[in-house]
């Protein structure tokens, strides 16, 4: 199986990793994080000057009709430089939202917004007692007229302070639980109803907690059928979870290349540290983990776009189980080689540590993974 980039995604990941490099080093981070949005406008006007909002969608949505490849392109790029922007819930989530469940009506009007940076999205689902569990749904969304009213409380929105709509699962029918009677709803920010609460989480992202009292929203701002809408929130999350498991390929290469440049440098007992076995030991260590989870992302890449809901969740579990475990891996050994000053707040590898950590478990920790995956009986069918 050829594994080669062609010549257009050569392009996309150098011109990236390039600008990245000259514009996202580890202070102009810190300057980045401390913006009023906690990121840079001015990067993600750069990220829409090289095209990259308009990868997923398709040309007759104002888009450039990239597909997964690219998208881990990015986002490994994305994950090298520990980059603060909402990427993942505008373009990843919310772009797979509009192509996958929004009528014609609303990618003719949304799209090329997202395409040009100035429509921000972010996906609304978590709740309090949700857990992982995909149709553990509380908020409730009942008809009014022709539309809706929604009303609920929604918590870590990853972006959802600086977003413009808000896509927002509600129950339109059962309990909670129930795989059925679940909608996906168009839900402006700034709304009357709608209140928004940001934060910094522990990694430099940005999150909101949301109240929705009686929001109101109209019918054409539903994607998909409003009463069976779970099947299209895991395909979307599916191709999430191949995108984030390309950031973390990135995050861990990062640490990698820290660690091992700091083993050049420090000395102990008159000698640089990597010149100790056990030490370098545990570098191999760290590069064969970074090497099984770029493996597990081409899988996991390749089979995003399945239409088999099935093999595609197998390929999900595996690559999030592949990608905590081996995350952990390699963020302890890191931080452990660097020593106190590997939990600094003034160095960069305790950065990219907690930045693999949100990783693991946005969407499922490694353990909630694998014990799905072993329910259905492995990664390949028998």
């Amino acid at each position: 199986m050829d594994f080669e980039l062609s010549e257009e995604q050569s392009i996309l990941k150098d011109s990236l990793t390039r600008l990245l490099a000259d514009n996202y080093g580890f202070e102009e981070r810190k300057k980045h994080m401390a913006a009023p949005e906690g990121w840079s406008a001015g990067m993600w006007g750069k990220y829409a000057e090289m095209g990259l909002m308009a990868l997923p969608f398709a040309e007759e949505d104002g888009g450039i009709g990239g597909g997964p490849v690219e998208t881990m392109i990015v986002m490994e790029a994305l994950g090298g430089a520990l980059a603060l922007e909402p990427y993942f819930p505008t373009v990843v989530l919310g772009g797979g939202f509009l192509r996958l469940g929004g009528n014609d009506a609303l990618r003719a009007e949304l799209a090329p917004q997202v395409a040009e940076g100035s429509l921000k999205l972010s996906f609304a689902h978590t709740e309090r007692n949700s857990r992982y569990d995909l149709n553990q749904v509380e908020t409730a969304a009942r008809k009014d007229g022709t539309g809706w009213r929604i009303s609920g409380a929604k918590g870590v929105v990853i972006g959802g302070d600086s977003a413009d709509r808000l896509i927002v699962t509600a129950r339109t029918a059962g309990g909670k639980g129930d795989e059925k009677g679940i909608g996906l709803f168009l839900v402006d920010a700034n709304a009357e109803g709608v209140t928004r609460r940001g934060y910094p989480m522990q990694d430099g992202q940005r999150a909101a907690e949301i109240t929705l009292e009686n929001v109101s929203v109209p019918a054409d701002a539903v994607f998909g059928d409003p009463e069976d809408g779970l099947p299209l929130i895991h395909r979307v999350v599916d191709q999430g979870i191949a995108a984030l498991s390309a950031e973390a390929v990135g995050v861990m290469s990062a640490m990698h290349a820290l660690t091992v440049d700091y083993m050049k440098v420090r000395k102990q007992f008159g000698v640089p540290i990597g010149s100790f076995q056990v030490l370098q030991h545990k570098a191999v260590d760290m590069f064969v983990a970074i090497e099984q989870a770029r493996s597990i992302t081409y899988f996991a890449t390749m089979m995003a776009d399945s239409e088999d809901d099935a093999e595609r969740a197998r390929a999900m579990h595996a690559a999030k189980a592949e990608i905590g475990r081996g995350g952990t891996l390699v963020g302890q050994n890191a931080v452990q080689i660097h020593g106190g000053v590997g939990m600094t707040m003034e160095y960069a590898v305790g950065h990219y540590f907690k930045r693999m950590t949100m990783i693991d478990f946005t969407f499922g920790d490694s353990s909630y993974h694998l014990g799905r995956l072993a329910k259905m009986g492995g990664l390949f069918a028998t």
